[in-house]
């Protein structure tokens, strides 16, 4: 994988900041669901779940942009 670019590395960090809606600098539970919600409409809470899990890789409950960008150039597509 060729390294990202700053460019690439901001364009991210506008999709993660829409959906961090409460301006905290993570990405919780609820703000996860809408986001997948948009990726995909029918996911069930279950399917939340389990992505938020994935992507909250240290698993203190919220992700972090770090975490945000590996899931994002990595799997995102997969929901």
């Amino acid at each position: 994988m060729k390294p990202l670019t700053d460019q690439h590395i901001q364009d991210v960090k506008e999709h993660f900041d829409y959906f961090d809606t409460d301006n905290n600098g993570q990405i919780d539970i609820k703000e996860f669901e809408r986001l997948l919600k948009v990726l995909s409409p029918d996911a069930t809470a279950e399917q939340v779940k389990r992505g938020f899990d994935l992507v909250d890789k240290n698993h203190s409950t919220h992700i972090e942009f770090d975490e945000f960008l590996e899931w994002w150039e990595t799997c995102w597509w997969e929901f």
